[in-house]
């Protein structure tokens, strides 16, 4: 919930302080121009007005829009294979212009130009054996291809305001704002107005050996605007550099803005797209072929568009134009349109050269919205010399010492591209931004309303979900808490807070002292600490809370019976130690006496209660090692969000119990290893899987023994199981598997009424294997603490040969950002106060 409230809160800010008001024209010419025959539109044509300098083309959607002070006009629309149309206009019509070009066919040297009104086949057609040749060369003409190669890259990334209404513009109060968006900038699109208000820039040098295959980015410059501290700004880069990351047109496979598209050349390309031969041209004395294409199902996540591959035998890519219908399922974005230039080197292979994303998103269809552009260009390629070994040693990303302090001048002299005007104003507008006080308390109330912080001069009072909540063992809690910021210290950071359960009428706190070794903010990235604390509170055993508090006000509605509760005393020292390529790992030693309340009693004899416990006391020594390569994220002011990508989580933690050291009474050695991986399938969307491997050696009582997640709240976690009642199952051994397919409307798309809704399709499963050996097991072992029990009804049980299998569907995407799961639990029907059937929510925000 978090990371949705904070991004959209980022976002809102960003349309709030950007607006700006343009010139209208008298009259308005607007419409499209598509084929005579197929009625597609015609994408690219180009527009001409006698009298006027310069002409227009026609948009993604074959649409036009032309601002004029004149009446009278005489237009002209063109578009290679078709013929022309000149329109002469006494008066500009207030309706739509449909323009009609009828194609023209020929034979061109052998390439054949067929007419798009005949039934489509790839049988005998030569769009598609010419895509079929193209496909064949790919691996030559890739990158891959050389033994070595280097080149210079250069990164703009550019976020920009487009049609900020008056109501906006005209706010009296955000007049002290205006000059963030006075600057806009006409000359990037036609008819359009746009503000920068986000800027980054990366200059590296890249290097790449085949064998063993490597590539390693040496970062020579990199800057970027800064909105202070409320925000992460290297979480906010993070997030819009996976949203326009890096792609190759020659994989199977294209990542744009988190979703994944077939490539119009993948090696099954022809049975998902329609190719058509539109003409040949010549370009720098090589003989082309244009060759447009489009999705067979307009609804699937395909692209359409247009590409120019050469006749030297390579059949490499010369340029390509991709662009995306407006009938996919894609959240908030109104059009993209992707640009990639390629060069021919001097070993007769052609290399990219200039890419460029395009992106308008909106929450409407008109009205305010942000394009996003990242432009990428290369030169200095050098692809014939030998790289010396020494050159790969070491992390496949370095930043060089001074990348992040350059001075202009370095930028000047550097850039592939020099910046727009409205650009070269960005980074001292958003400085001048940062240090008005008007915007540090608009920020501030802000992270006070959607995270629940609140700045109090060098601490921050919150978390403010937190602040009431309410149990069946405290009744009505009031809590109330805080921690330092850095602007008391940038080595030491402490937080408490203090808590009151009207019911039980007891006190609980909690405080903790941090020592930051890097003397960076130990809410940052990489962290390095000590850190020392005591905890005095309450906890349901086996409830695992993913990005929330334990005592959210939200969270103390719960389904089913919820009187299994402990009274906890932890001590615990931690020392954490994260490195750049996010490997990471942490020591601890923790003390923990654990009462049990509400329904729970440590009993070991049935003899009148004679052998009861009070409490269990351990002393735990603890390593985790933890590989996330690639990971990125966004640093809230409580969690980080993972950006999942393609690349695996790795986690192993070791525990040992120590008797006798400060009064633990067991020795025991508990292992656990798990791993997170997202695979992408392509057109069925992508998987996420989470492996979960347990082993604890020794006898100990079941409260010490893997109490499994259980979910009792209404809302779908993802690493609980979510039909499981609190305490329900314990295991010495396990090994648990959780899947989460997202079909990303694959097949909702295909139904009229849920693609309008643009819901989308999930299916979910959730397999536990585990049990207690005998030692371990009340029902084997008359020396083991009993299970607890209600009214004498067994409510806690060890797993036998049968999993515990829980399954469902969700439908995602409603609203945009709701997803309402449906969850069947199919094993151990017979224990009591268990939901067979359950209906849970979670919100997500994806594109």
């Amino acid at each position: 919930m978090e990371r949705i409230y904070t991004k959209t809160w980022i976002i809102l800010l960003w349309v709030v302080v950007a607006g700006y008001s343009s010139n209208a024209q008298d009259f308005i010419l607007h419409g499209s121009v598509r084929d005579s025959i197929t009625r597609a539109p015609l994408v690219n044509a180009s527009i001409t007005v006698k009298g006027l300098s310069g002409g227009l083309r026609t948009n993604s959607e074959g649409g036009f829009r032309i601002a004029t002070s004149r009446r009278k006009l005489d237009v002209s629309f063109t578009s290679v294979g078709y013929n022309s149309v000149t329109l002469h206009l006494d008066s500009v019509p207030p309706q739509d212009l449909v323009i009609s070009l009828s194609p023209r066919y020929s034979q061109l040297n052998g390439v054949t130009v067929r007419n798009k009104k005949q039934k489509y086949r790839n049988k005998d057609n030569p769009a598609v054996e010419l895509i079929r040749r193209v496909i064949e060369n790919k691996s030559k003409n890739r990158m891959e291809a050389y033994s070595y190669a280097s080149y210079e890259k250069y990164e703009k990334l550019e976020l920009s305001v487009d049609k900020v209404s008056r109501k906006v513009t005209d706010n009296k109060l955000l007049k002290p704002y205006h000059f963030m968006i006075e600057n806009g900038d006409t000359t990037k699109l036609e008819g359009r107005t746009l503000s920068p208000i986000y800027l980054e820039e990366t200059l590296s040098d890249v290097y790449y050996r085949k064998d063993p295959e490597k590539t390693k980015t040496v970062v020579l410059g990199k800057q970027k605007v800064d909105f202070g501290e409320f925000v992460d700004m290297q979480g906010i880069s993070s997030f819009l550099n996976r949203l326009y990351q890096d792609f190759n047109v020659y994989d199977n496979n294209i990542s744009v803005f988190t979703n994944l598209f077939l490539s119009p050349i993948a090696d099954g390309g022809p049975t998902f797209y329609m190719y058509y031969i539109e003409d040949t041209t010549m370009v720098d004395s090589q003989r082309l072929v244009r060759l447009s294409f489009r999705p067979r199902n307009p609804n699937d996540l395909l692209f359409r568009g247009t590409m120019w591959i050469t006749l030297d035998g390579n059949y490499a890519i010369q340029k390509l134009r991709l662009l995306v219908s407006k009938g996919i399922n894609f959240n908030f974005v109104r059009e993209m349109k992707i640009d990639q230039d390629f060069e021919k080197m001097p070993g007769g292979r052609y290399l990219l050269t200039r890419s460029d994303v395009l992106g308008d998103f909106g929450i409407n269809k008109s009205g305010t919205g942000i394009f996003g552009e990242r432009t990428v260009s290369f030169k200095k390629f050098d692809t014939g010399q030998p790289i010396p070994d020494s050159i790969f040693k070491g992390p496949s990303l370095v930043m060089t010492d001074s990348s992040d302090s350059r001075e202009e001048s370095f930028w000047v002299h550097s850039r592939h591209d020099t910046l727009t005007r409205a650009e070269s104003k960005v980074y001292a507008n958003v400085d001048s931004l940062v240090h008005m006080k008007s915007y540090r308390r608009l920020m501030d109330w802000g992270t006070l309303l959607l995270a629940g912080y609140k700045q109090a001069g060098p601490v921050e009072l919150g978390p403010a979900s937190t602040f009431y909540s309410f149990n069946p063992v405290e009744g009505f809690r009031l809590r109330f808490g805080g921690r330092t910021t850095t602007h008391l210290s940038t080595r030491y950071y402490s937080e408490a807070y203090a808590a009151y359960g009207f019911k039980d009428e007891k006190w609980k706190y909690f405080l903790s002292g941090t020592y930051s070794i890097n003397n960076k903010s130990v809410y940052s990235f990489p962290q390095n600490f000590v850190r020392a604390s005591f905890q005095k509170d309450t906890k349901i055993p086996g409830q695992d809370l993913q990005f929330v508090q334990e005592d959210n006000l939200l969270l103390s509605f719960k389904r089913g019976p919820n009187d299994k509760w402990l009274y906890n005393n932890i001590f615990r020292l931690l020392y954490v130690k994260e490195n750049p390529n996010h490997f990471s790992y942490n020591f601890g030693f923790k003390y923990w006496e654990q009462s049990p309340a509400g329904s729970i009693a440590y009993v070991k004899s049935d003899i009148n209660g004679a052998d009861s416990l009070q409490s269990l006391k351990t002393t735990e020594a603890s390593l985790e090692f933890r590989w996330a390569p690639h990971e990125q994220f966004y640093i809230g002011k409580l969690y980080r969000v993972p950006i999942f990508n393609k690349y695996p989580i790795l986690d192993f933690s070791y525990v040992a119990g120590i008797k006798g050291l400060f009064g633990g009474q067991y020795n025991y050695h508990n292992f656990d290893f798990n791993v997170f991986k997202r695979v992408y399938e392509s057109q069925l969307g992508y998987t996420d899987v989470t492996a979960d491997f347990g082993y604890l050696v020794g006898k100990v009582p079941f409260a010490l023994a893997y109490i499994h997640h259980a979910n009792q709240t209404y809302a779908y976690q993802l690493q609980s199981y979510n039909m499981m009642n609190f305490l329900e199952f314990v295991s010495d051994h396990y090994a648990t598997a959780y899947v989460d397919h997202y079909f990303n409307g694959f097949f909702f798309n295909k139904i009229p009424l849920l693609k309008k809704l643009k819901w989308r399709e999930v299916i979910e499963a959730k397999v536990l294997y585990g049990g207690l050996r005998d030692e371990n097991n009340p029902a084997k072992n008359p020396d083991a603490v009993k299970f607890p029990t209600t009214n004498g009804q067994l409510e806690t049980y060890s797993l036998g040969r049968t999993p515990y299998i829980e399954g469902g569907f969700a439908i995602a995407n409603i609203f945009k950002v709701i997803r309402l799961d449906f969850i069947k639990r199919f094993t151990y029907l017979d224990h009591p106060d268990i939901a067979k059937y359950g209906i849970r929510f979670r919100a997500h925000f994806d594109f």
